[in-house]
């Protein structure tokens, strides 16, 4: 034997070994999978079963039904779903840059986004879309999934559109060029008065730290000393983005969050940067729709005592998702840990029950009165205590409990404005005047800051909407009227607002009548 064999035949044996190791291990695997009785039921499915069936098909629903079994956020994702999810998860999306609305069964652009591929080619805010590609899309029952399937595509692919103007009796064609639109997290961010900054955070992307950093900046540029911070309704997203938007508001290497579970070991996650805003007075609205992300920065900031929660008790999610792709780029979402605020606590609420019972919760919290009175609220677990830095104690188990509580307004009290609203008149009122009067509104009004100076609701808008009620079946008095005026007055302007100048108009002149806004502001002032 020579010596390069003497050398290289025992390298060549131990690779031997490991293989074989490997493709045990792999046949076992397999085996254990193709032997399964899931996959035996399928197969004998898909040979004898009396109709034709998908396969696939009935693996996803195999995999939804053993997934949803685990706990109430463990979930099996299409290809499909999984790009939609992931284009709220990355903050942008590919398409052609418009935000519209199915009015009457026509697509209707309420607002073009500055600079993307609509506004290039010279489509306006109020045009129809009645036919993508020459295919008409009008009066044929058409659904927002359809729409988006029809205007989003990959970079650079080509749209054709037909568009109605007002005004103008023949179609207009344009050729769009899609391209990547960005997706913002931050709703808007403005100063309420001389001190006071409002930022509303929507969604937990991956560019939401980005976004609330240059708020920040941008606010305290023009006098922020206080800040509320407005999370109602976000259901959360991704856990970086809560660990950016923390890190803006608590002191260097603060415990923000740590997760742990049966086969993950913990992991502690720290405040990352040298935030702009830590100190100062910060106050986070929150209520039963905040969840995941959103609490964690709340349960991160009144951990370490650094402000305000206010508002209602938060949805109580604790469990953390991996997503583990599969061969045919669909994915699992799996639950593998929980996370825990600062002081210990998991604020994950029951699903003993079913998943059922667990999504009915929002039911129950209005059956029991939880929602208008701080009174009904009872915390899931009060065998276990934990404690803020200054001592304070806190509970968990059942979501964040809000510091100063702020009722939900129950808008029964007057069933006039409650019929106007929950009829869709005010709204239609507002889309109708904005789209009969467009061209005009924006001649007058430049931008948003114009348009909330100097627009008022009058008696030309006052008459649409009492006539619209009428139409409706809404009775009422001129009590009824008059003690509604002023709010149907500004959630009229504020809809307007919208329409033209989407968000930017829209929550500043909002928030000066809507109550848990309003309370934030005199809670932070009494501080």
């Amino acid at each position: 034997m020579s010596q390069k064999t003497k050398i290289i035949l025992p390298i060549i044996v131990a690779i031997s070994i490991i293989a074989g190791l490997y493709l045990d291990r792999y046949i076992n695997f397999y085996s254990l999978f193709a032997e399964s009785k899931v996959n035996e039921v399928l197969d004998v499915i898909d040979s004898k079963y009396v109709d034709s069936v998908e396969y696939s098909t009935l693996e996803d629903l195999a995999i939804s039904k053993l997934l949803s079994e685990l706990d109430p956020h463990s979930m099996y994702i299409s290809a499909d779903e999984l790009k939609s999810s992931n284009e709220i998860l990355f903050g942008n999306f590919e398409g052609i840059g418009v935000q519209y609305r199915i009015e009457k069964d026509t697509i209707f652009i309420v607002n073009v986004i500055k600079g993307g591929p609509s506004e290039k080619v010279g489509i306006l805010g109020g045009d129809r879309i009645v036919s993508v590609n020459d295919s008409v899309v009008a009066g044929i029952g058409i659904t927002n999934t359809e729409v988006q399937k029809l205007l989003k595509g990959p970079k650079s692919t080509v749209v054709k559109v037909g568009i109605h103007r007002r005004g103008i009796s023949e179609l207009l064609y344009f050729d769009i060029k899609r391209d990547v639109i960005p997706n913002k997290s931050v709703d808007i961010s403005y100063m309420i008065d001389d001190t006071i900054g409002f930022i509303k955070i929507s969604s937990f992307s991956l560019q939401t730290g980005e976004e609330f950093h240059k708020s920040i900046a941008d606010l305290k540029a023009r006098g922020m000393s206080s800040l509320i911070l407005d999370l109602r309704g976000n259901s959360g997203g991704a856990l970086t983005a809560a660990i950016d938007v923390a890190s803006e508001l608590l002191p260097p290497k603060s415990l923000v969050v740590y997760t742990e579970g049966n086969n993950s070991r913990r992991r502690d996650l720290f405040a990352s940067r040298n935030g702009l805003f830590q100190t100062g007075k910060l106050l986070v609205l929150v209520d039963e729709s905040s969840a995941s992300a959103s609490e964690i920065v709340a349960g991160a900031v009144q951990d370490h005592d650094r402000g305000i929660i206010a508002g209602r008790r938060t949805f109580g999610k604790g469990l953390v998702q991996e997503q583990i792709m599969l061969a045919d780029n669909s994915a699992i979402r799996l639950t593998t840990s929980r996370y825990h605020t600062p002081s210990g606590r998991c604020i994950q609420r029951p699903y003993t029950a079913g998943k059922d019972a667990y999504m009915d919760d929002y039911y129950d919290r209005y059956l029991s009165g939880e929602l208008v009175s701080a009174d009904s609220i009872h915390a899931a677990d009060t065998t276990h205590k934990y404690y803020t830095t200054s001592g304070k104690v806190v509970y968990g188990g059942g979501g964040i409990y809000p510091d100063v509580f702020i009722p939900i307004v129950n808008l029964k009290d007057n069933n006039f404005y409650y019929q106007l609203i929950a009829k869709s008149v005010l709204f239609e009122v507002s889309f109708n005047y904005t789209d009969l009067n467009r061209s005009h509104l924006l001649d007058t009004y430049s931008d948003a800051g114009s348009f909330i100076d100097n627009f008022t609701v009058d008696n030309v808008i006052i008459n649409m909407i009492l006539a619209a009620a009428e139409k409706n079946n809404i009775t009422y008095n001129e009590e009824d009227f008059l003690s509604a005026k002023d709010n149907i007055s500004l959630l009229v302007k504020s809809y307007i607002g919208r329409n033209l100048f989407d968000y930017d108009a829209f929550y500043p002149i909002f928030n000066t009548f809507d109550n848990e806004v309003q309370q934030a502001v005199s809670t932070i002032q009494q501080q």
